[in-house]
């Protein structure tokens, strides 16, 4: 009997995970169901399981009881179809479980792609519930499937935080500090925020001692400080805090050496997921959670379809081959390898020079 196997995470404990098995489910009219050929795991999906709660990241690939599927980025081929405009052969790139296979129920549908109108997913984020079709791809883009896995969400995330920084003229601060500054999405907004700056912003970035000299050596900062330097920056410069981390106590310790010079603190990740979060009364501005989704709309409206995609897509591609120079492709196969890959990055022992890619 045909089986789907999925790697699934104790939602109380996340990092805790087993591998499952289980039947392949009968396909209903309208549905199809997708082979997941290879997918990324970075510390974002580790974020994703952090804040699956609060921001329904839980919801998209219900499991059972205490166990939930963590999103990831990654390819499918369409194996059997019930649909009529998504055939057997159709190649997918777009948001999966940690699963060999998934059911879709693709909406409308065309030969660029389609989008998922799963009833569970309908109150969700449409950016995640769309699915792109590939064969028509361009050459640069079919070139580099592991790193469109693998940096893609991370670069539109660092994109979309450069120009949420640009379109509140940085909150009035001339020096951003990024956390968790060797982490993929922390590079991403280092350089976004930096290309997209339309007044003077010194980018500096925050990490530990072991990461420091692969953080320098990424040339994306103007200056690298580690975590027990902090105290060392001019407290009186107006300032903006990207946290990659959610650490509760180095942000309190940003907000209370920069007080009231301290002009946005934004909350982008919760790699730390162990840590107690933020306080609610810390001096200088108050935090905020970076919801992408927002953003995205935001500029739809204000610039119409297409735009922003088209903005962020060739910013990304053109600042593509300088980070992937810096990272080493890993490429794991079976559950056993999958798990430990994805215990590694939930206990924080990943190099950050790794790009983790799997296949269940």
């Amino acid at each position: 009997m045909a089986m789907v196997t999925r790697l699934r995470v104790k939602r109380s404990a996340f990092d805790q995970a087993e591998i499952a098995e289980a039947p392949l489910p009968r396909l209903e009219d309208g549905e199809v169901l997708a082979r997941i050929e290879r997918f990324a795991l970075t510390a974002n999906n580790i974020t994703y399981a952090a804040a699956g709660d609060m921001i329904g990241y839980w919801k998209f690939f219900p499991d059972e009881g205490e166990w939930g599927q963590v999103p990831v980025w990654g390819f499918a081929v369409i194996e059997d179809s019930r649909h009529s405009d998504v055939p057997v052969g159709a190649r997918i790139y777009g948001y999966f479980p940690m699963a060999s296979h998934v059911v879709l129920r693709p909406g409308r549908a065309s030969d660029r792609g389609f989008t998922d109108a799963s009833p569970h997913r309908a109150d969700l984020p449409l950016v995640y519930n769309q699915y792109q079709r590939t064969e028509g791809d361009p050459p640069a883009l079919a070139a580099v499937p592991d790193l469109r896995c693998l940096l893609f969400p991370l670069l539109f995330t660092g994109y979309l935080i450069g120009d949420y920084l640009e379109d509140n003229a940085a909150f009035g601060a001339d020096q951003l500090l990024i956390g968790s500054a060797s982490s993929k999405t922390g590079i991403a907004a280092a350089h976004h925020a930096k290309s997209l700056a339309t007044r003077p912003l010194e980018v500096v970035g925050l990490t530990s001692a072991r990461n420091r000299d692969f953080t320098v050596a990424l040339g994306i900062y103007d200056r690298v400080v580690t975590y027990d330097e902090l105290e060392t920056l001019d407290a009186t410069r107006p300032t903006a805090f990207v946290d990659m981390s959610g650490d509760g106590g180095f942000i309190a310790r940003v907000h209370h050496h920069f007080a009231d010079a301290l002009k946005a603190s934004i909350g982008v990740g919760l790699t730390h997921w162990d840590s107690p979060r933020a306080a609610k009364d810390l001096p200088g501005a108050t935090p905020e959670f970076f919801f992408a989704p927002a953003q995205i709309a935001k500029r739809q409206q204000q610039w119409g379809p297409g735009v922003l995609e088209t903005k962020m897509g060739e910013a990304n591609m053109a600042f593509l081959p300088s980070l992937a120079s810096h990272l080493k492709i890993e490429r794991h196969e079976g559950g056993d390898a999958a798990k430990a890959a994805y215990e590694s990055m939930v206990n924080g022992r990943t190099p950050p020079d790794a790009g983790v890619i799997l296949a269940l």
